[in-house]
């Protein structure tokens, strides 16, 4: 089959539908020029290289001739990566749920030659979307001008200011522990008290919301709170969404237990988890934490990891058309491996000789603790712990002869700045030093191949950086300076950080509202410049710049940055105390507000060692500094000396009596009031 002008694009999942016999377009101003000129309705088609259902339906629809002459006949059809391009996704999932439709990948609508939405939907089978395709077809030849009314409705809708759309208001208020303490209750009234997560199916971690929760637990006393959220965590690290041979987590459960994953692995999830899970072995010291962090990092580390040093962005959920294939196990395939261990085996993973999930094959999902299987079958612990590495390095092997799930290869800063986070925090919890290599080499790559004259790019491959950053990138790779700069007290990574920030603030900063902007309204004209304020599986690109604005004027001493990120949480906080499922991140740092956030300094001969040491138990809001000599670049540090390692604990600029040791340090960090 002759390739269509996908074959050109860096992009893997453009490049699986290059040899469709739909004449495919990439977002381009050939394509929109093509549908003015020959006055054709739009066709974009959204979705990304793990998506299952996007694989159907292109073997079903997009491999089909019949469809593709249709297509090439009625509509200018344009492909899009939504990890390429998620400001283009985001307008147009938005306007499927305006139209009262389900949003989901893939993503299918139609526009109008001007690039206004007028119908959409998501998955069809074949015969379905031969209809679809005739009925719009037909109705933009014979119903032109009521659709160009319709898209003229959703168009506006979809441009309506934010503060319009959800009735936001400017507060003024006090930040108080009364109010933040219900957010938390909110929260909890969510909770599945049997197999943990949010009471929703399917089942996404949702990393943002248990940090929330954690850091609540720990800076309010709150020790139920925290063994609810470690039991989640435990509930999740235990299901069939974590990958027990080689570590990893993938993107979601399809039920209710965390049982039957969606087998793709993305980046950013395995990011924030590791982070996650660093932080919860912090505070618990349970093994099983640990156990998860430095599974996901050998995983990362074995299978993502670029030459470049950077990190890929995700693991399909199918190898040879089958979701799940690479992962799952038949009986008899485990019983001819594992012999006379597959007793205890099964016994731990829940394996059953008819399967325990579809096809008659088992998904590893343990179903209770190594010390009880131990117990049950005569084994000390460390010969349980013995016996399962050896069979894990039994069953992986095999694994590996496995056709493997497709790789997409394209490197995204914001992705790697997550990971990069999570590194920081995994360095800071069990204290391996290949962590913090791990994280320096993938922020120094970010910072020599995908930043030029300080603009971010958010793609990178083939050698070169692609597609000018959106805000979700620059508010987690500078988020991820912030986190370098704190286990390597190197100024180098603030100042980088710092410089990132003024070109989000020159470049995407909304004076009428005082949030920012997803995309850069300068960079390409679209029918809508959006701005992202709930939290999701990723957090809100403005809830996450807010924070950086906080630490950062904390550390640098601007009073610009630190009012500017309380002007955007002041907005957000009325919707706040209502949803805070949706805003978990604006809770945390609404948190950091109440308590307030502690400004550490450490001065002195091994400071810097002492500034690593404190941050080894996890200590939530919390901006911390240390000089081993005199001088220093940065303001807080200012002022400070001691010839031995000398702790300022400060608030607002003003501190406590310093002190030399990590105990009393610890006593003078802030708790709610």
């Amino acid at each position: 089959m002759k390739a269509n002008k996908l074959i050109k694009s860096k992009s893997l999942y453009l490049q699986q539908h290059a040899h469709n016999p739909v004449q495919w377009y990439p977002w381009s101003e050939e394509a929109l020029h093509k549908a003015k000129v020959e006055h054709k309705p739009i066709l974009v088609s959204i979705g990304y290289s793990a998506c299952h259902w996007c694989h159907v339906m292109e073997k079903e629809s997009f491999e089909d001739m019949a469809v593709a002459d249709l297509m090439n006949a009625h509509f200018v059809c344009i492909k899009i990566d939504r990890e390429e391009r998620p400001d283009l996704d985001n307008i147009y999932m938005e306007a499927v749920q305006v139209m009262g439709l389900q949003g989901g990948w893939p993503l299918n609508v139609f526009l109008m030659p001007d690039h206004k939405p007028f119908y959409g939907g998501t998955y069809f089978s074949k015969n379905q979307w031969m209809k679809v395709l005739s009925g719009v077809a037909q109705a933009f030849s014979q119903q032109y001008e009521e659709l160009v009314k319709s898209a003229e409705g959703f168009g506006r809708s979809i441009d309506r200011s934010i503060i319009e759309k959800y009735g936001f208001k400017r507060e003024t208020t006090e930040f108080t522990a009364e109010k933040v303490r219900g957010m938390a209750e909110h929260l909890l009234k969510g909770i599945d008290r049997e197999w943990g997560g949010m009471k929703r199916v399917p089942k996404f971690p949702m990393p943002v919301i248990w940090s929330f929760l954690l850091d609540m637990a720990i800076l309010d006393g709150q020790k139920g709170l925290g063994e609810q959220v470690c039991y989640t965590l435990k509930k999740i690290g235990m299901g069939g969404i974590y990958d027990h041979l080689k570590g990893g987590f993938c993107r979601y459960s399809v039920d209710g237990e965390w049982f039957a994953p969606h087998f793709e692995k993305m980046l950013y999830d395995n990011g924030q988890l590791l982070s996650l899970y660093s932080k919860a072995f912090q505070y618990s010291q349970d093994p099983f934490f640990e156990e998860k962090v430095r599974g996901t990092v050998g995983w990362l580390l074995s299978e993502m990891r670029s030459k470049e040093l950077g990190f890929y962005s995700a693991l399909d959920a199918d190898s040879e058309g089958v979701e799940g294939k690479f992962y799952t196990w038949s009986y008899k395939e485990l019983d001819e491996l594992l012999g006379e261990d597959l007793a205890w085996f099964s016994q731990l993973y829940g394996i059953k000789p008819e399967g325990n999930w579809e096809s008659g094959l088992n998904i590893l999902f343990q179903t209770i603790a190594y010390t009880e299987v131990a117990e049950n079958h005569g084994f000390t612990i460390a010969v349980f712990e013995k016996k399962l590495k050896e069979v894990k390095e039994k069953l992986l092997e095999k694994r590996s002869l496995r056709v493997r799930p497709g790789l997409d290869d394209k490197i995204i800063s914001g992705w790697n700045g997550w990971v990069i986070v999570g590194l920081c925090q995994a360095y800071l919890a069990v204290g391996d030093d290949g962590f913090l290599k791990t994280a320096m080499e993938t922020g120094d790559f970010i910072w020599s191949q995908m930043v030029v004259d300080n603009v971010l790019y958010r793609n990178f491959k083939e050698n070169e950086a692609y597609t000018p950053a959106f805000l979700e990138d620059y508010g987690a790779v500078i988020q991820s300076f912030i986190s370098l700069y704190k286990v390597s007290f190197d100024p180098l990574w603030l100042n980088r950080a710092d410089l990132l920030t003024q070109s989000v603030m020159d470049n995407f900063f909304d004076e009428t509202d005082g949030l920012f902007y997803f995309n850069d309204p300068k960079t390409e004209k679209l029918i809508a410049d959006k701005k992202e304020v709930f939290d999701n599986v990723i957090p809100a690109s403005n809830s996450v710049m807010a924070r950086n604005l906080h630490q950062l004027g904390l550390y640098l001493y601007n009073d610009a940055y630190l009012a500017q990120a309380e002007s955007m949480l002041q907005l957000v906080s009325e919707m706040l105390s209502k949803e805070p499922d949706f805003l978990a991140n604006w809770a945390n740092f609404y948190l950091e507000k109440s308590v307030p956030t502690a400004e550490v300094a450490i001065k002195g001969k091994n400071a810097k060692g002492v500034g690593i040491s404190l941050q080894a138990n996890y200590h939530p809001n919390m901006v911390i500094a240390a000089e081993d000599g005199f001088s220093s670049e940065l303001p807080i540090l200012e002022g400070k000396s001691g010839e031995i390692a000398t702790l300022y604990v400060c608030f607002n600029k003003s501190c406590k009596r310093p002190v030399e040791s990590i105990e009393e340090a610890v006593k003078q960090l802030p708790f709610l009031p």
